[in-house]
């Protein structure tokens, strides 16, 4: 039976989570980033969005542009267009990813819990006196179908569309290569994958690079 392709950030939710347990693959807080780089995305190949150059040769750093603030229809998307619209600036790349991400894990899961893909599930421990909130997959379909277009691409057994393209950059860039279930070198599939989503849209590129430095950030700024 065929349904409807998740938004990106979604499809990297589920990705980013244990299918059995429902914990995080990776800190909450770069997975956040990740799936503000993942609304960007969406809203650039729907073509609401463009990323100008940036004069400040040193940072590298592309600013975005609206093309249209004519909504997706979701609320999330739309919340982007938004803050993009009403910021007192055009906001560079990184800067979005660090100011959008900031309850995005929170929203992105309380949506997949609306359309019923995710249930929450509480647990008591230690008499009924702690609690612990977990957050499973009703059906992995979800998941399952996300992970099987991204091994199928991996292993050269289909070509990948911009989405899946731009999915595979965003899985690479935050190391959750190695829970695709490959049996291949997660270097080596975190190459190909990088290189794959390379050969798309460059304002796709930029948003992944600009993304990848915005965790390297949040993993400097732990280590201090």
């Amino acid at each position: 039976m065929s349904f409807a392709r998740l938004p990106l950030r979604d499809e990297l939710f589920l990705l980013g989570h244990d299918d059995d347990a429902g914990h995080p693959h990776i800190h909450r807080q770069a997975l956040a980033l990740g799936l503000a780089g993942a609304v960007l995305v969406d809203l650039f190949l729907a073509g609401r969005i463009v990323l100008d150059p940036n004069n400040d040769r040193l940072s590298g750093d592309r600013w975005l542009r609206l093309h249209t603030d004519q909504p997706l229809g979701d609320l999330i998307g739309d919340s982007a267009i938004g803050f993009i619209r009403y910021g007192r600036t055009a906001p560079p790349v990184k800067a979005f990813l660090r100011g959008f991400a900031d309850d995005l894990y929170e929203r992105t899961r309380a949506g997949l819990v609306a359309a019923g893909i995710l249930r929450q599930v509480t647990r008591r421990r230690l008499g009924g006196l702690a609690r612990t909130d977990t957050y499973l997959a009703t059906d992995t379909k979800w998941a399952v179908v996300a992970r099987a277009r991204l091994r199928y691409v991996a292993q050269g057994r289909e070509q990948p569309d911009n989405h899946t393209a731009a999915l595979a950059g965003l899985v690479a860039t935050l190391g959750l290569t190695g829970h695709l279930y490959l049996n291949d070198d997660s270097t080596t599939v975190t190459a190909h994958l990088k290189a794959i989503a390379g050969q798309h849209h460059r304002s796709v590129r930029d948003i992944t690079a600009a993304l990848d430095a915005a965790v390297g950030d949040l993993a400097t700024a732990t280590y201090r």
